[in-house]
């Protein structure tokens, strides 16, 4: 390959990222920023706070069911072109719910978008891994996983200024112009070739046979899900302990971001460390333990809880490009159902820890509700040790 063609080619990669960071944060942002819109989206539709939560409920729930099957439609068809549709359907699906005349036709569109966001997220990243080098695929994921960074972060802030200048339909109608724009670019830049499509098979999850496949595949969904899950209570914990005022604990999860972001863009740089991602992972759930204890364990003060929520951030978002990469090099023409799988899974996680921690820290026994965040990233840990082991012994 010649200087100049070399140059091209990571020119393409640079724009091709970009479109699928844009991408992912559009479709975090529009999930994350009905939480700073409830009482107007109530307002505005006649309802109570009750069952304006649908609009968040529908979404999440397509999401969870819909996203192995798309996953493995993803694995059947050209992934660009699926992706691109993906996201002309979130934005007619955004502008759809801005003009709705009623909140059954808005609960539907939402699940409309949870059905279209279950294409974008494992899509986008099924195509890194076919398309850009293997030795950058984490740090190309973490890249991209900075972009939905990104939009969880903001997306909330960006929702109230907008639902506050201008109007409740605003935040949706952003949204889906980004979402059009990506299209755009990605419709002149993505690439034109078919990417890998699997032969049809009749059983379109003979992976789940594959230890190789489902052990890290629970890994992550156990030590990820329990870590956001922790994460998701943590506003408690330092209300409790601190008697900080909404807005101050709002503030603190700053710091969760913050680290969130620097794991994302470190996670090239920890697997060139480490040699592997799997290797890098047993640093990551190391981290993520210890963090989670110490935040919620030790007598700490106000700084030293935010730099635990700081380290805790960097090690969820270090993990999850590695822990995708491994599931994507390892699923091979399957890589769309089992990336689809992996969200799904640890949304059933975080479902299935968020209730039963918060009634341990609603009695006031943070060491129980520990206990629980424990179990599951220690089961989690161990099989990513184990796999690591595994990995390590089958590549001598």
């Amino acid at each position: 390959m010649s200087s100049s063609e070399a140059i091209s080619s990571v020119d393409n990669e640079r724009v091709l990222l970009s479109v699928l960071s844009m991408s992912v944060f559009f479709v975090g942002a529009s999930e994350f920023m009905l939480s700073a819109m409830l009482n107007p989206l109530s307002v505005a539709f006649g309802t109570d706070s009750v069952r304006i939560t649908w609009l968040i409920s529908s979404y999440a729930f397509a999401y969870a069911i819909a996203a192995p099957f798309l996953g493995g439609l993803s694995d059947r068809t050209n992934r660009s072109r699926l992706l691109l549709i993906a996201l002309l359907s979130f934005a007619i699906d955004g502008v759809g719910i801005a003009f709705s005349p009623t909140l059954e036709i808005a609960i539907a569109l939402r699940i409309f978008g949870g059905l279209a966001s279950a294409v974008i997220i494992p899509t986008a990243f099924a195509l890194i891994s076919e398309v850009i080098p293997r030795a950058r695929h984490a740090a190309a994921m973490g890249a991209v996983m900075l972009g939905m960074t990104f939009g969880i972060a903001l997306g909330p802030a960006l929702a109230g200024l907008l639902t506050n200048w201008v109007g409740w339909r605003a935040p949706f109608l952003v949204t889906s112009t980004g979402c059009i724009v990506a299209f755009l670019i990605g419709t002149a830049t993505m690439p034109k070739r078919h990417t890998a499509v699997a032969k049809r098979k009749p059983h379109g999850f003979r992976w789940l046979r594959n230890p190789n496949i489902t052990r890290p595949l629970l890994a992550k969904g156990l030590w990820n899900g329990t870590g956001v899950s922790a994460f998701l209570l943590s506003g408690e914990v330092l209300r409790q302990r601190y008697q900080l005022d909404v807005a101050h604990v709002g503030m603190s999860a700053t710091a969760f971001g913050v680290g969130l972001g620097i794991g994302n863009l470190s996670a090239g740089k920890l697997r060139r460390l480490t040699g592997s991602e799997e290797r890098s992972l047993i640093v990551v759930t190391s981290l993520l333990i210890a963090s989670v204890a110490a935040f919620n364990l030790l007598p700490l003060p106000v700084f030293g809880a935010l730099l635990c929520l700081a380290a805790w951030g960097a090690a969820l978002g270090a993990g999850a490009p590695s822990a995708t990469t491994v599931l994507a090099e390892r699923s091979g023409r399957d890589k769309g159902v089992v990336l689809a799988t992996a969200e799904t899974l640890n949304n059933v996680v975080i479902l299935s820890v968020v209730p039963l921690a918060s009634m341990t820290l609603a009695s006031g026994t943070a060491a129980m509700a520990t206990a629980v965040f424990a179990a599951g990233m220690g089961v989690g840990a161990a099989l990513t040790l184990y796999d690591a082991l595994v990995s390590s012994a089958r590549s001598r």
